[in-house]
C-alpha cells in the first residue's frame, strides 16, 4: 500500500506486534454505561458559564427594559414568546452539545483481543493512537483537551466544553443557529425599543423638568398646571432611569452584534462542512478523501437524522447515526 502524504498526519502501524499491545491495557475501572459526558476542562467550563450569562443577560434587558414595561400587550406577548423560544432551544441545544459523547473511540482498546476480532487480512493496515492507546476508526482524530480520539472531529470549542464531532454536531449546529436567531431578534427590538423612546418620552424629558432650550420662562404653562406636582412617566420606557436604561441597551446591542456575526459565520462554516462531508481539521491538514462521496442531502441526513421531520430543528430529538462499523478501524 502506497503512502500518501496525508497518511503523515496519523501514526501508521503495519503490524500488530508494532502496537506494543502490553502498554494499551484497558482502564482497570471502567465508567459505567450511560454515564453523563462531561470534560473536566477549566477554560470550557468558565466559557459554558458565560454563555449562559449572557443569555440571561439578554433575557433580563428583554424582559425587565423592554416589554414588560411596554403598553403594547401584543406586541410584548409575541416578542416575548418568541425570545424565551429561541432562548430555550439555544440553551437547551448548548447541554446536549455540551452532555452528548462526540464520538469517542473506547480508550484502550488496543488489546490483542479486539485486534484479533477485526480478522485482519494481509496487507490491512490499523491505526494507533499512542496517547490513549486506542485503535482509530477511519477519520477520527486525538482531542488534548478530552483526552480521547473523536470520530469525524470537527474541532474542539470552549464554549461548548466539548468536541464538535458525529455524534454531537447537529446541537452545535443548533446551538449556533438559535443563537444567532435571539441575536438579530434583540438587535430589532432594541432598534424599535430607542426608536419609540426617543420619540415620545426620552425628548419630552428635559421639558418635563424646564431644561429645554426654550427655558421655562418661554415655555407656556397654565396655571392649573404650575400648581400640580411635577410627574415624568419613564415607565412607559422602561422600569429604570433613562441612563441606566441606556447603558443596558447598549451592552445588550453589542453584545446581540457580536454574537451574531460569530454564530452565524460558525452556522455557515458547520452547514458547508455538513454538505461537503469533510470535517475542519481535514480542511485544515487537507487529507486525501478516502470515504465515498454522497450527495448533499445524504450528508445532511446523515447529522440531523432520517428522514427530514420538524426534528431536525429539536435539540431533543437524537439523530440516528446507524451503528458504528467494527472494520472503520481497519484499511
Amino acid at each position: 500500500m502506497m503512502l500518501t502524504p496525508a497518511h503523515h498526519f496519523r501514526n501508521i502501524e503495519r503490524k500488530p506486534e508494532y502496537l506494543q499491545l502490553e502498554k494499551c491495557m484497558p482502564p482497570p475501572y471502567p465508567g459505567p454505561v450511560g454515564t453523563m459526558w462531561f470534560i473536566r476542562d477549566g477554560c470550557g467550563i468558565a466559557c459554558a458559564i458565560v454563555t449562559w450569562f449572557l443569555v440571561l443577560y439578554a433575557e433580563f434587558v428583554v424582559l425587565f427594559v423592554m416589554l414588560i414595561p411596554s403598553r403594547d400587550y401584543a406586541y410584548s406577548i409575541i416578542n416575548g414568546i418568541m425570545f424565551n423560544l429561541l432562548a430555550f432551544l439555544a440553551l437547551a441545544s448548548h447541554c446536549r452539545a455540551m452532555l452528548t459523547d462526540p464520538g469517542a473511540v473506547p480508550k484502550g482498546n488496543a488489546t490483542k483481543e479486539f485486534i484479533e476480532s477485526l480478522q485482519l487480512k494481509p496487507g490491512q493496515v490499523v491505526y494507533k493512537c499512542p496517547k490513549c492507546c486506542s485503535i482509530k476508526p477511519d477519520r477520527a482524530h486525538h482531542c488534548s483537551v478530552c483526552k480521547r480520539c473523536i470520530r469525524k472531529m470537527d474541532h474542539h470549542c470552549p464554549w461548548v466544553n466539548n468536541c464538535v464531532g458525529e455524534n454531537n454536531q447537529k446541537y452545535f449546529v443548533l446551538f449556533t443557529m438559535y443563537i444567532a436567531l435571539i441575536s438579530l431578534h434583540a438587535l430589532v427590538m432594541v432598534g424599535v425599543h430607542f426608536l419609540h423612546c426617543f420619540e415620545e418620552d426620552w425628548t419630552n424629558l428635559p421639558r418635563a423638568y424646564g431644561l429645554d432650550r426654550a427655558g421655562p420662562a418661554e415655555a407656556p404653562v397654565s396655571l392649573h398646571a404650575k400648581a400640580q406636582p411635577l410627574t415624568v412617566r419613564p415607565a412607559e420606557c422602561s422600569s429604570f432611569s433613562p441612563p441606566t436604561t441606556v447603558i443596558l441597551l447598549i451592552l445588550l446591542c453589542f453584545e446581540a452584534l457580536l454574537f451574531l456575526i460569530f454564530t452565524s459565520v460558525m452556522f455557515g462554516t458547520q452547514v458547508h462542512s455538513i454538505c461537503t462531508d469533510e470535517t475542519g481539521i481535514e480542511q485544515l491538514k487537507k487529507e486525501e478523501r478516502r470515504w465515498a462521496k454522497k450527495t448533499k442531502w445524504m450528508n445532511m441526513k446523515a447529522v440531523f437524522g432520517h428522514p427530514f421531520s420538524l426534528g431536525w430543528a429539536s435539540p431533543f430529538a437524537t439523530p440516528d447515526h446507524g451503528k458504528a462499523d467494527p472494520y472503520q478501524y481497519v484499511v
